[in-house]
């Protein structure tokens, strides 16, 4: 991994943001639209060196991952629902600093993100940046009660995770029966009503 900053948002991607915008007097800035705005690049890559070989091939920013998964976390987003926000919501990509062509990346990243995170010991990573620029921004002030137990963080992942192990078990069977019985399956499944 080579630790690098993120891009400045597409400009056409701030100029949608700003459209959308304008056109929404009085409503509340999107919440990853007011992190970039406010907070900036909050996790940097460096941060998760530690956790990322220095040879193979090219993956996503960890920095960029780990404001995925506090997206995810805060709107209770599956991994597969998650990287299709990354490619389909204007907010998301403002954030990341993504431009319209860029694809994304395959949901199981953010799995595989988490485990090295946590095989690596950095947990409590994310948090203690996020704590850190909010203080240095004069949001949260020091010596307060800030930190929180990250049990209840790393359990929601774990459901999340287990959630999505499940739901994929059940579309393999599905699909497994399909090629073997697929009468049976139209007779037994209400599969428009799914």
């Amino acid at each position: 991994m080579e630790p690098q900053s993120w891009p400045e948002p597409a400009l056409e991607v701030a100029r949608a943001v700003r459209a959308v915008r304008a056109k929404n007097y009085g409503r509340t800035v999107p919440l990853p639209v007011a992190v970039r705005d406010r907070l900036g690049e909050l996790f940097p890559d460096g941060e998760f060196a530690d956790a990322f070989g220095k040879t193979g091939p090219a993956g996503w920013s960890p920095g960029r991952l780990a404001l995925v998964t506090v997206f995810q976390h805060v709107e209770n987003l599956t991994d597969r629902q998650a990287a299709d926000a990354v490619r389909d919501r204007l907010s998301w990509m403002y954030a990341l600093g993504l431009d319209l062509a860029d694809t994304g990346f395959d949901f199981t990243v953010l799995s595989q993100f988490r485990t090295r995170v946590v095989a690596h010991g950095l947990e409590e990573k994310v948090l203690d940046l996020l704590l850190e620029r909010l203080k240095d921004l004069g949001l949260v002030g020091a010596g307060g009660k800030q930190r929180t137990d990250s049990t209840h963080v790393v359990s929601a992942v774990r459901d999340l995770n287990r959630l999505e192990l499940a739901g994929e078990s059940v579309r393999a069977a599905v699909e497994a029966l399909t090629v073997a019985a697929p009468h049976w399956v139209a007779e037994v499944l209400d599969v428009p009503g799914w």
